[in-house]
């Protein structure tokens, strides 16, 4: 073999395994195996699990922060406004170093399959750079392509002939933004266009929906019904969606019903959505995040995206998928061992069905991309925000992280310090 590693602890499994890899894939998955491999790691009982999806990130705009400006009332409608003065002055070159950059931290976070919504008016700048990056990477990273029109369809002139050709060129996802239009009207519009557009082209969808505290904002229902008459389960997904959590119970309970029935996935942005929405808002101010607790006790497949990271719309990040989980658990009230697992599927599984993956697993047979975390568990994982040991890809270690070791001094003597238990 090509690889062993050694002592594996696999989700809801208490019995440690060795997991066995060869020409890039899982081979044997058991305790102690026997045979010999070229390299060796031992695991020591930590986590090993498949990957961390990133389900929703904008790598176009990544690094921008103060570029042209700082976002002083740190409003999505001002964070646009920077981001459009932005595009008159960047160049490819630019785009494509700042989303390298924040790729390698994304897969130093143990990240190995992105969706990437990337803006492509007014001359494919954005486009052309995210799709040169998506090649260069593409051994160690897979990147789907979300074609984003950040300031809508029809409120700009040409933007619905240049989302169909943004298509043509290579993008994987139409991605819409029905809000941004100046009329309900042209945002159902809109949304008619995309799946128009995505039955002639065989492509994913996903729709930044309803992303405002303004509860009168609903998109969310006509997605759903649309998804339902083109009949795509599983290919549809509404991202952000935090007007929910403000609809009135009974309509939001109405519309749920329908996510659910159309099969769609949901991704919430829990840094950008408590960062962005509800601004306006006098006290008491609402949360910025959507139900997602109703929307996984409906069975609905939700996942989460890290969105921003150090632009206009969210000055900070490192792109953490466990410190997105971490903060989600706060903002959306999931804090039961249930919901703490259900967060870390979020950031694994449900991610990898939002992106309508294939072939996503720790299972003999399987392309061998698997990532070893520095906890036992996944809610010592997600608490901790653990750091990740190793990072595979397709057999090959590519990252290898050494924790921080702490020493307190007490009375004259050293005292190793550890935040994690030894009870589980």
């Amino acid at each position: 073999m090509d690889l062993i590693i050694r002592q594996a602890k696999l989700r809801d499994q208490d019995t440690l395994v060795d997991i066995g890899i060869h020409d890039g894939s899982f081979v044997k998955i058991k305790p102690n195996i026997n045979d010999n491999a070229t390299k060796e790691i031992n695991a020591n009982g930590n986590l090993v699990s498949p990957p961390f999806i990133e389900s929703h990130v904008h790598l176009d705009d990544a690094l921008s922060v103060g570029s042209p400006r700082f976002n002083k009332s740190g409003t999505l409608q001002e964070a646009i406004s920077i981001a459009s003065d932005r595009k008159t002055t960047i160049s490819i070159g630019e785009v494509k170093q700042n989303a390298t950059q924040v790729i390698k931290w994304l897969v130093a976070n143990g990240v190995l399959k992105i969706r990437a919504h990337t803006d492509f008016t007014p001359d494919f700048t954005k486009l052309k750079a995210i799709l040169e990056v998506k090649e260069s990477l593409k051994d160690i990273i897979d990147i789907q392509v979300v074609a984003f029109p950040q300031e809508g369809i029809f409120v700009q002139q040409n933007a619905k002939m240049l989302l169909e050709e943004a298509v043509k060129m290579g993008a994987d996802v139409i991605g819409g933004l029905p809000q941004a239009e100046i009329t309900r009207e042209d945002g159902i519009e809109q949304i008619r266009y995309i799946f128009k557009l995505a039955e002639t082209y065989d492509k994913l969808i996903d729709i930044h929906t309803d992303e405002t505290g303004d509860n009168q904002s609903r998109y969310l229902e006509v997605i759903a019904k649309y998804a339902l008459r083109y009949n795509m389960p599983g290919r549809v997904t509404a991202s952000h969606t935090t007007a929910l959590h403000n609809y009135q119970n009974d309509y939001a309970a109405k519309v749920i019903g329908h996510v659910k029935e159309a099969e769609m996935n949901i991704v919430t942005n829990p840094f950008s959505n408590a960062i962005l929405q509800n601004r306006l808002d006098g006290y008491p101010k609402f949360r910025g995040v959507t139900r997602v607790d109703e929307l996984l006790d409906a069975r609905i497949n939700v996942s989460i995206g890290n969105d921003n990271i150090m632009d206009p719309f969210g000055p900070l990040g490192r792109g953490s998928m466990l410190q997105a989980a971490h903060l989600l658990a706060h903002t959306a009230h999931l804090t039961n061992n249930d919901q703490l697992n259900s967060l870390f599927s979020m950031i694994t599984n449900y991610g990898a069905a939002t992106l309508y993956t294939e072939d996503y697993g720790i299972e003999v047979g399987l392309p061998a991309d698997c990532i070893i975390l520095d906890a036992k568990s996944q809610c010592e994982a997600i608490r901790l925000t653990s750091e990740c040991l190793y990072v595979i890809r397709r057999g090959t270690i590519i990252v290898e992280t050494q924790p921080a070791k702490r020493t307190l001094r007490i009375n004259g003597e050293h005292h190793d310090v550890d935040f994690k238990l030894n009870q589980h």
